[in-house]
C-alpha cells in the first residue's frame, strides 16, 4: 500500500535542465573543454561535483581540488542567475492536479532532490509550502543513485520506505528509489527504464489510482 509519494524536483515538478546545460556550457567554454548535450545527459540526477568530474574527462590537464571547488561554484552562480526567470507558470502540466488529489486521499507528499538549490526553486515557482517534507542536497552527503535523499524524505514523513513511491526522470534516481526499497514511477527521460514499476512520458499520462495500486 502506497502511503507517500516522493517527487524529484528538476524534470518532474519543473524543468531547469536547460539552465543547467547553459551553466555547464559557459563554464566549459571558459575552460576550453569540449562539452555537448550528449555529455549533458550523463549529468541528470548527479551531484554538482560529480557532474564536474564527468565534464573534466575531456579536459587536457588536471585540476586541483581548490580549482574544482571554484569551478563548481562558478557554474552554480551562472545557474542561479538563470533561475531568476522561473515562475509558477513553469510548473509542468498535471503536477498541481496530482498533488491536490494525493492530498485529498490522505497521501503524504515530499520532495527528494539532490539539488542544493531546491529551496530557491520551490520559492520561485510558489511551491515552498506545498509539500509535507523536503529532502535535498543541503541535507545529504551522498547523491543518487545512493538512496539517502529518499530515505531521509521517508523518515521526515514517518512512512516506511516500502510504502513510498518515488517519481523520477533520471536513471540515477530510479536506481536510488529501488536501492531505498521503494516503488518508482519513471517519467520523461527515464520513462523507458525497465527497472521502474510504472512508466509514463509525463504526469498527465498516469492516474493517482495507478500510483496507489502499484
Amino acid at each position: 500500500m502506497i502511503r507517500a509519494v516522493i517527487f524529484d524536483l528538476d524534470g518532474v515538478i519543473v524543468s531547469t535542465d536547460e539552465f543547467h546545460y547553459q551553466g555547464w556550457q559557459r563554464l566549459a567554454d571558459e575552460e576550453g573543454i569540449y562539452f555537448d548535450r550528449k555529455t549533458n545527459e550523463r549529468l541528470r540526477g548527479v551531484s554538482r561535483l560529480e557532474s564536474l568530474e564527468i565534464i573534466l574527462e575531456k579536459a587536457d590537464r588536471n585540476y586541483s581540488r581548490e580549482e574544482k571547488a571554484e569551478m563548481a561554484e562558478r557554474k552554480n552562480n551562472y545557474y542561479r542567475d538563470l533561475l531568476h526567470t522561473l515562475t509558477p507558470d513553469d510548473v509542468f502540466p498535471g503536477v498541481m492536479e496530482m498533488l491536490k488529489e494525493l492530498k485529498e486521499k490522505g497521501i503524504k507528499i515530499a520532495i527528494g532532490s539532490s539539488s542544493k538549490n531546491t529551496p530557491s526553486i520551490l520559492q520561485k515557482i510558489g511551491m515552498e509550502s506545498s509539500f509535507d517534507a523536503v529532502s535535498d542536497g543541503n541535507q545529504i552527503k551522498r547523491s543518487k543513485p545512493d538512496p539517502e535523499v529518499f530515505l531521509l524524505a521517508a523518515s521526515k514523513l514517518q512512512i516506511p520506505p516500502g510504502q513510498c513511491l518515488v517519481v523520477e526522470d533520471a536513471d540515477a534516481g530510479v536506481e536510488a528509489a529501488i536501492n531505498a526499497g521503494m516503488k518508482c514511477l519513471a517519467v520523461g527521460s527515464a520513462s523507458a527504464n525497465p527497472k521502474a514499476h510504472l512508466r509514463a512520458n509525463n504526469l498527465n499520462e498516469i492516474t493517482v489510482e495507478q500510483i496507489l495500486n502499484t
